[in-house]
């Protein structure tokens, strides 16, 4: 859809109710997309095609007497893949939470901002919220997050599911100017939300289209609906291969049909016959007897090049990992006690995704306190502009070699702060509260 075309209407007509319902009708393709990777996270039937498959009906040959009987059989084997992908970036990327730091050349008021960005985080289980964030938005390509007052008068924040949300932004998805959500309140009514800068705006939809039920302030001075893009094209982590995992379900699919086909396969008599009784009285005993040495019986079945399927399974993991920027922990190049160079020549494709995605995050999460600053401001907790000095830090969840860790971090006290050399200490996640601890303890 044309965001820009959409802005310009909305910067004109405000929370117009056709404009409106023209841009939720024209993001039906874009939510389907989102619903779509979601669904096949949660390897639900409706999202993954392997699990839709029907079994292939074959016609009678031409005299009807003899009848196909390796169409009996449709495993449908689903290998999420693409759910393995997103959980590896998650738990590599969001296994230590974000760190929250506010700068300290301080006054009485940054004082004030540091604890209430404590007392925040704790209020909206932040650690949480933020995995939870960053895995929608790998799963479907970006995600949404909006902040609120709720009935105590408590700055709040809540994800949103993608694919209910449209953001207009002249820049990213984490500056926007407007944005809307809309979910189904029945299977007759749907709600409809609207955001700018000052107001929202609730709609129902009826008879006559939507109807405006709603318009009240929000008490920030910037849109509180705020996305967090996976990448700068909105796609998912698993977006590009796809199709190399559904070739993959399907392989592993038909060969596991071939090998439970086996049981079915034909038993042929050669230089003898059997009748029914014989037959049933085979099941029973499994005794056959044969009066003439010309006299054989075998199976017929189909020659399985398992060591073809087998290389093709391979080649297509291989690329699946590969192209998705993503690695097998389970794979022998991990086992043992590997330094911490190594690991990250290991690493270096999931590292350079999770790169993107930090500084994506980073920027939403700037934009989250300059929402949440702007209403702050108003109780006298900060100024307006304090938002600006809060960093936030990313730390990687890797198997640990704290004694080498250690020597590092010791070395770098000698020529960087305290703080530094404590930062590249994996054990400790709250280097502020490591070194109160220390100030205490001394």
């Amino acid at each position: 859809m044309n965001i820009h075309k959409y802005l310009a209407q909305f910067r004109e007509h405000g929370a117009d109710a056709q404009l409106i319902q023209k841009a939720i009708e024209e993001h039906t393709t874009d939510k389907a997309k989102r619903q779509t990777f979601y669904e096949r996270y949660k390897a639900s039937v409706s999202g993954v095609p392997i699990l839709q498959r029907q079994p292939i009906e074959y016609e009678d040959f031409e005299t009807g007497a003899v009848r196909r009987i390796d169409n009996k059989v449709n495993n449908l084997l689903n290998n999420a893949f693409d759910a393995d992908i997103v959980d590896t970036k998650v738990g590599y990327m969001f296994g230590h939470p974000v760190g929250y730091e506010i700068d300290e050349e301080s006054s009485d008021e940054l004082k004030k901002l540091k604890d209430e960005i404590g007392v925040f985080r704790m209020r909206n289980n932040v650690e949480d919220k933020d995995s939870e964030w960053g895995k929608k938005a790998a799963i479907c390509g970006y995600s949404a997050r909006l902040a609120y007052i709720d009935t105590e008068g408590k700055e709040r924040i809540i994800n949103l599911d993608p694919w209910e949300t449209i953001i207009f932004s002249p820049s990213d998805y984490t500056e926007p100017e407007f944005a809307i959500r809309y979910f189904d309140i029945d299977e007759n009514k749907q709600r409809v939300e609207f955001y700018d800068d000052a107001y929202f705006y609730v709609f129902e939809t009826g008879a006559n289209g939507l109807t405006l039920i709603e318009k009240s302030l929000h008490t920030f001075d910037y849109c509180p609906l705020f996305g967090l893009p996976n990448n700068e094209e909105l796609m998912a982590d698993a977006e590009k291969v796809i199709t190399l995992i559904d070739a993959y379900d399907r392989t592993i699919s038909d060969a596991s049909n071939e090998i439970e086909q086996y049981r079915l396969a034909y038993l042929i008599f050669k230089g003898t016959s059997v009748d029914y009784n014989t037959a049933e009285q085979l099941k029973k005993t499994g005794i056959f007897e044969l009066l003439d040495e010309k006299d054989d019986i075998k199976y017929l079945t189909k020659d399985i090049n398992d060591t073809m399927i087998e290389n093709h399974l391979n080649r297509l993991e291989e690329n699946i990992l590969r192209f998705a920027k993503s690695v097998n922990f389970t794979d022998e190049a991990f086992a043992g006690n590997v330094s911490g160079v190594a690991m990250k020549y290991k690493l270096m494709s999931l590292e350079n995704k999770c790169i993107t995605m930090e500084r994506k995050m980073t920027a939403a999460l700037r934009y989250q306190f300059k929402v949440v600053c702007s209403a702050w401001a108003k109780k006298g907790i900060c100024s307006p502009g304090d938002y600006l000095k809060l960093w936030f830090s990313f730390k990687r969840n890797v198997p640990a070699n704290l004694l080498e860790e250690a020597q590092t971090a010791v070395s770098l006290t000698a020529i960087t702060s305290k703080k530094t050399a404590l930062s590249t200490l994996s054990i400790i996640d709250d280097v502020e509260y490591e070194l109160e601890q220390r100030e205490i303890e001394a």
